[in-house]
């Protein structure tokens, strides 16, 4: 078997153990960050206040709250931009309609 096909029969034994309970899930966990620089990512993906929000799901006031500091942002929401800064492309396809 080639070294590419150990590896995904690799992660596909371990999501399947994940899956059904059997592996430690302090192997799997993720690492949500504190923070994230809202205003910092939103321009880097070339948007402005109002089409990020219309994007995403934010008010423009919350985001704006949060670019200027006056407000924290939510876990999942850090997780959305943390993805978003990272694979933009990634959550474009999975939030386009099908």
């Amino acid at each position: 078997m080639s070294k590419a096909g150990s590896r995904i029969l690799q992660g596909a034994r371990e999501a399947l153990a994940f899956a059904k309970g059997e592996a430690d899930a302090v192997d799997f966990a993720i690492h949500i960050p504190a923070e994230v620089d809202v205003k910092a990512i939103r321009q880097k993906l070339g948007l402005s206040q109002q089409a990020c929000a219309t994007r995403y799901g934010f008010s423009v006031g919350r985001l704006r709250d949060c670019e200027q500091k006056r407000s924290s942002i939510d876990a999942p929401s850090r997780i959305l931009l943390t993805v978003n800064d990272k694979e933009p492309e990634a959550v474009y396809r999975a939030l386009s309609a099908a």
